[in-house]
């Protein structure tokens, strides 16, 4: 089964190889019809500390890193 990646924005950058990144996605209501947005927030392990608060990143999953950390930044897309 290929690994999930998701494009997102790093909202939290202050612990040590560590990033918080709210990835948003938008849907249909199934009976409403409305779009409806709804944001996640994923802790992602950045090992160089190279992300900042603002940029754009791509996240995979990867092995559990921690008990709440299991995705890993593979690309910078935006830096702010």
């Amino acid at each position: 089964m290929p690994k999930k990646i998701y494009t997102g924005e790093v909202i939290k950058d202050v612990m040590d190889k560590t990033a918080t990144v709210a990835v948003t996605r938008l849907y249909q209501h199934p009976v409403y019809k409305k779009t409806v947005k709804k944001v996640i927030k994923l802790k992602a392990h950045d090992e160089n500390n190279l992300c900042k608060t603002g940029d754009k990143v791509k996240i995979k999953e990867s092995r559990p890193y921690s008990k709440t950390k299991r995705w890993q930044i593979i690309d910078r897309i935006q830096i702010q």
